[in-house]
């Protein structure tokens, strides 16, 4: 284990003990601050008129519902609908985390947000050598349909919406979910939800590949035309600036990053000859929402102005539904702090409230214990009642884009716009997306933004509560969720019974079916629902299109 490991389980123990910790309490608490962004960006002392030049109400702003978004994708936001409460869930065997999924849609959630294990992440069975240790670790273990139908057992795939935070191997996921669903009797019409099936975002920040860059964008551009044709109410993908945002970047590489992302799957989608307009409105985006509060509230505001703008202007949408940015959005986890963890319901509450100011459509919030565990029962519970008095008790769903017009707000739109903008001009003189990935561009970028933010704490010009100020000697016990070793020999056994019952030889058409659409370059949805159907497990799939594909490594960069 690494010093950085060892500090971990160090930190765990003692929050479990109760034990002390000594530190070191600065003499002046923020005698060194900085007053720039989070992100670097410099702030004036005070915004005025003059600020925003020649700013135009109608070109900047509109009304809400109305281009360029600016305010809001509904006239009414809030007031007409609430965002969709969502807690990020997932742990242990699907057993597990079944009842989780009841406790929380008892208690008021109105949509499933789906978190696997590492191995189900990376396209390996439960089974596998490298699985080892891993499985139910850091979300539900899926490995078989069998899995999946225990994961929504008592669940109406029809009437709940559920998104799954799933990339590389995200068609077989969906497929499974689309099969667990049938075999209830619920036609694929009336299946909602979203899966994130975001690849780029991984090659760039996540690092949770199988296939390289171009076969993994085939597979994703299948998903977008299954689901146009077939599964009318799904997301057929979620556009991740989370994970970006998480791996050090600033709000603004999150946003430019991210939209660069975006316009490149609606390249892909458009080259296969899916017309804009069928496939554009169920495309959705997926942010962060950090602790600098009034930047994170013009990202999203800027974010919404530039998509309408490019959908409008350089792929020629004609749907005003194809304009729509609707975003999820859940707080910031790098924001967390394992020292005085109760401070984290503060942190993910003023997080929580700026995605709702910025006009967010769904919404997670971290639960408190989430840098130190996954969430236990009574935390999770917490992170759902922020999201419901936030809602019902606090008055900032009353009015829409209660902050437009403010000098401030509005001068960091028109800046992260036009960083935006600078980063897309950029990637073009790179050669594009997939050009730029390789040469670790962004990555680069990224590194060297959470670099300078990491200076900056450890010369005390940024001040975090309980970490490098107001630092105190008593660790709090909070309870700690542990994963049973008994999952992962649970795992196991269900994967030698699946594979003794299962008819053999319908199981290995299935995956000569799907080789065959690999080399074909046909649509891969159908086989792989087929395959799932047959018994076939996660990694045989993915092993089955990686005999075609071949696997990435990624290009040495620093």
């Amino acid at each position: 284990m690494g010093k950085s490991g060892k500090k971990m389980e160090a930190e765990i123990k003692k929050q479990k003990d109760g034990g002390k910790k000594s530190a070191s309490v600065p003499e002046e608490v923020g005698k060194n601050r900085i007053f720039d962004t989070i992100s670097g960006r410099k702030t004036k002392e005070l915004y005025k008129p003059e600020d925003l030049g020649d700013w135009n109400y109608d070109e900047k702003l509109g009304n809400p519902g109305e281009y360029p978004f600016t305010r809001g994708v509904h006239p009414t936001m809030y007031r007409g609908r609430l965002w969709t409460m969502r807690q990020f869930a997932g742990f242990g065997s699907a057993f597990d985390s079944n009842e989780r999924y009841k406790f929380l849609i008892n208690n008021g959630q109105t949509g499933l947000s789906v978190a696997f294990d590492i191995p189900t992440l990376m396209g390996i069975d439960s089974d596998a050598q490298l699985a080892n240790g891993e499985v139910g670790k850091c979300g539900v273990a899926i490995a078989s349909l069998d899995d999946m139908e225990v994961l929504f057992d008592g669940i109406d795939q029809g009437k709940i919406t559920t998104s799954m935070t799933i990339n590389a191997p995200a068609a077989i996921i969906w497929a499974m979910y689309l099969a667990a669903g049938e075999k209830k009797g619920i036609p694929l019409e009336k299946m909602g939800g979203t899966i994130q099936n975001d690849i780029l975002k991984e090659f760039i920040a996540q690092k949770e590949w199988v296939y390289p860059p171009e076969p993994h964008m085939k597979l994703i551009v299948d998903t977008i035309e299954f689901g146009t044709k077939y599964v009318p109410r799904w997301n057929t993908i979620s556009i991740s600036g989370y994970h970006i945002r998480e791996a050090g970047s600033t709000a603004g590489q999150e946003l430019a990053f991210t939209l660069s992302d975006g316009l490149e799957y609606v390249r892909w989608a458009v080259k296969r000859g899916i017309d804009v307009d069928d496939f554009a409105p169920r495309l959705s985006y997926f942010f962060n929402s950090h602790l600098e509060f009034f930047e994170e509230i013009a990202k999203m505001r800027a974010a919404r102005r530039i998509w309408a703008r490019e959908m409008k202007e350089t792929f020629g949408a004609k749907n005003p539904r194809s304009l729509y940015m609707r975003f999820h959005t859940q707080t910031a986890g790098c924001s967390l702090t394992g020292e005085q963890p109760l401070n984290n319901i503060i942190r993910s509450t003023h997080e929580a409230m700026a995605a709702i100011l910025g006009g967010t459509q769904s919404l997670h919030v971290n639960s408190y214990d989430e840098v130190l565990a996954l969430p236990s029962e009574h935390a999770a519970q917490m992170s759902l009642r922020t999201q419901q008095i936030l809602a019902f008790e606090s008055g900032i769903t009353n009015t829409v884009d209660p902050l437009a017009g403010s000098y401030y707000v509005e001068k960091l739109t028109d800046e992260l716009e036009e960083e935006a903008y600078d980063y897309f001009r950029r990637i073009e003189e790179n050669g594009g997306m997939l050009a730029s990935i390789d040469q670790g561009f962004q990555q680069r970028e990224i590194a060297e933004a959470a670099f300078r933010y990491q200076r900056e704490i450890e010369k005390d010009e940024r001040v975090i509560v309980g970490v490098n100020g107001y630092v105190t000697e008593e660790a709090l016990p909070i309870e700690i969720l542990q994963i049973d070793e008994e999952v992962e020999k649970l795992q196991r056994k269900r994967l030698k019974e699946l594979r003794n019952r299962r008819n053999e030889k319908e199981a290995l058409d299935s995956l000569k079916e799907l080789k065959q659409t690999c080399i074909d370059e046909t649509n891969s949805m159908p086989a792989l629902i087929r395959a799932s159907k047959a018994g076939c497990s996660l990694g045989e799939m993915v092993d089955c299109m990686k005999e075609v594909y071949g696997e990435y490594e990624e290009p040495p960069i620093f």
